[in-house]
């Protein structure tokens, strides 16, 4: 599972929070990529989703964007 995020954003801030009170860790449970402009995780989110917006999930074959839809899917994968 990969989190594509850029420093300077709010909203991947956000995720990143929710995924530490749920007691996840960066690079055993989900690794985080660098989204920033002119960067290749930039171009495999918008290559992927469509858009080049962040946060952006990809778990598998699944993919998502906004950072409430993303807090909620891992906590329902992971808190059950």
């Amino acid at each position: 599972m990969q989190l594509y995020m850029r420093e300077d954003c709010p909203y991947c801030r956000k995720v990143e929070r929710a995924t530490l009170e749920m007691g996840l860790s960066a690079g055993k449970d989900y690794e985080i990529i660098n989204a920033a402009p002119f960067t290749p995780g930039r171009d495999t989110v918008l290559q992927v989703g469509g858009k080049a917006m962040v946060p952006f999930l990809i778990d598998g074959d699944f993919s998502m964007y906004e950072s409430d839809d993303i807090i909620a899917y891992l906590r329902k994968k992971h808190q059950g």
